[in-house]
C-alpha cells in the first residue's frame, strides 16, 4: 500500500486535539533553508547507531503476541527508490500497553518488549522490521473510544526538518471505521495507510508477513485539503 502525507494545520472536530492542535490564524510560508533540508542523510547509522530490526529479541525472552513482519520500499513521486532514510518505528504491546510512563491503562507490560526500533533503507529503498501485532486500547477521545491496531512510522528523509510522521493500521480491522484519526484522512486515500497480508514476506512456522510501500510525495500522496494530522 502506499503511505500518505497528512496535512498538520487542518481541525478535524471528531479528533478533539485537533482542536489545540491547528492555528487560528492564516499560514505563513517559511520556506526552508539549505541546513534544513541537507544533512545529516549518508550518516545515520554513525549519529544514532546501528539499526534496530527485530523488536522481538532486544531483551531475554521473545515477547507475547503475534509475530509479524512488515516490509516494503520508500519511492518519491517519480517511483524511484529513496536509499539510506531512516524509518523510525514505535508501538504499544499485545495488550495495547506502551512502556510510556504516561500511559495508565490497567492492561500488562510486557518486560520483554519496550516497542521501538528503526531501519535504514537500502539502495532499493528496500526496509523490513519484525515485531509483534500491537493491541487495541481506550483513549478517551470520546464514550467508548477505542484505537484500532497501529504501528507509528517515522520518515527523517534527508535531513531532521523534513520529518514524516503517520500511522501503518492492519488489514480487517473493525476499529478503523470509527476511529477520529483514521478517518480523519478522508477516502479513498485512508486506504493506503493500511498494510496487507503478503504470503511472500510470511515466515514460514514463525510469523505473519505484511507489505507497506511509501510514496513521499507527488501524484500518489493525499491532499491536504480535508485531512488532519494523526
Amino acid at each position: 500500500m502506499r503511505l500518505t502525507t497528512r496535512a498538520c494545520h487542518h481541525f478535524y472536530p471528531e479528533y478533539r486535539s485537533t482542536g489545540l492542535r491547528s492555528p487560528r490564524h492564516p499560514l505563513v510560508n517559511a520556506p526552508q533553508t539549505l541546513t534544513e533540508v541537507s544533512g545529516p542523510s549518508g550518516c545515520w547509522s554513525a549519529l544514532m547507531g546501528q539499526a534496530e530490526v527485530d523488536l522481538t529479541s532486544q531483551h531475554g525472552s521473545a515477547p507475547h503476541g503475534q509475530r509479524i513482519r512488515i516490509s516494503g520500499r520508500v519511492l518519491d513521486d517519480s517511483g524511484r527508490p529513496v536509499p539510506n532514510t531512516i524509518v523510525e518505528i514505535w508501538q504499544a504491546n499485545a495488550a495495547g500497553r506502551y512502556i510510556h510512563r504516561n500511559d495508565n491503562w490497567d492492561a500488562p507490560l510486557d518486560p520483554n518488549f519496550t516497542g521501538a526500533g528503526r531501519v535504514i533503507t537500502d539502495d532499493q529503498g528496500w526496509y523490513s522490521f519484525t515485531t509483534i501485532r500491537p493491541g487495541a486500547y481506550p483513549w478517551g477521545n470520546h464514550h467508548n473510544a477505542w484505537r484500532p491496531a497501529h504501528i507509528h512510522l517515522s520518515l527523517l528523509g534527508p535531513a531532521f526538518a523534513t520529518r514524516l510522521v503517520t500511522q501503518i493500521y492492519f488489514p480487517d480491522d473493525p476499529l478503523i471505521e470509527i476511529d477520529p484519526i483514521a478517518n480523519a484522512v478522508p477516502m479513498p486515500y485512508r486506504n493506503r495507510l493500511i498494510c496487507r497480508f503478503d504470503i511472500d514476506t510470511t515466515i514460514a512456522n514463525w510469523a505473519l508477513g505484511y507489505r507497506f510501500d511509501i510514496v513521499l510525495k507527488g501524484a500518489m500522496q493525499t491532499p491536504f485539503e480535508g485531512t488532519a494530522n494523526g
